[in-house]
This record gives C-alpha cells, sequence and structure tokens, in this order.
C-alpha cells in the first residue's frame, strides 16, 4: 500500500505545471508581468522557479541572487541540464513570488563580476560554495528581453 500512495503522489506531482522539490516540471503558468528595471525589492536572495528551452518547457527549483538591483542565478561548476538549455536558446522566464517574467539570460563571464557574485553568494549560508574555486562557472544575470 504505502508504495501506491507514493506512486500516486509523484504522478500528481508531476502533472502540476513547475518544478516538484528537486524534479524538474515543464511550462510555468501565470501571468506575465513586466520585468522590473531594479530587482531589489526580492531582497538580497531567495528562491524561484526558472523555465528554459521554450519549445519544450523545462522548469526547475533555484535559488537567485540580487546585487546591484541585478538577478543573477548560479549552477555552480556544474553545467546543468537547464545551463545547457540556456547556452542554446538563452530564453528563459521566472516565476517569483507568483510573477512570472520573460527573461534573457547572459552568462557571466567578467572576472570582477563573477568575484563580487561570489562574495555576496557566500555570504547567504555556510553551505554556499564559492564559485570562484571551479574551473568553469556557471553564473547567469537575467535581464528583461
Amino acid at each position: 500500500m504505502p508504495r501506491r500512495i507514493l506512486f500516486a503522489l509523484l504522478a500528481a506531482a508531476t502533472g502540476c505545471n513547475g518544478p516538484w522539490f528537486l524534479l524538474p516540471g515543464g511550462e510555468l503558468d501565470g501571468r506575465v508581468e513586466p520585468a522590473p528595471s531594479d530587482w531589489t525589492s526580492l531582497g538580497e536572495y531567495g528562491t524561484a522557479q526558472l523555465e528554459t528551452h521554450p519549445e519544450e518547457p523545462y522548469s526547475v527549483n533555484l535559488a537567485f541572487t540580487v546585487m546591484d538591483g541585478r538577478l543573477y542565478v548560479n549552477a555552480g561548476g556544474t553545467e546543468t541540464q537547464w545551463v545547457q538549455h540556456m547556452e542554446a536558446d538563452p530564453r528563459v522566464r521566472l516565476r517569483v513570488d507568483g510573477m512570472l517574467y520573460e527573461l534573457r539570460a547572459e552568462r557571466v563571464t567578467d572576472p570582477d563580476e563573477i568575484a563580487a557574485f561570489a562574495h555576496a553568494w557566500t555570504r547567504q549560508s555556510t553551505f554556499r560554495r564559492d564559485p570562484t574555486g571551479y574551473d568553469e562557472v556557471w553564473i547567469y544575470r537575467l535581464e528583461p528581453r
């Protein structure tokens, strides 16, 4: 019986529009709002849902960081599935606090910007690894389209 309950919960969760805990989801729903020019109203950091791959939407839960009013997401030293999608097509959608924004992901490559991000990122928690310690870093700034 417990196995059936687990299967039913999993089936129900995957039918939802978007990710469920650590499981990726599909297209995010919600009313699209204009992206703000300054994201400081979200605080210094938080969690959101990111949708990539517009032709076959793929969404994940992730942490974001706001630095100097700009919004960043970080995959650390791993070229995740959502990173691969953004490398192929930078059009993304972000759902945060019930609002949906259409954005464009720009990979951060400037060493000074990476260092500033690393400082902001590691201040958030002792569990946040310093991205400057990776051979390759996958940090993205999310900009209005």
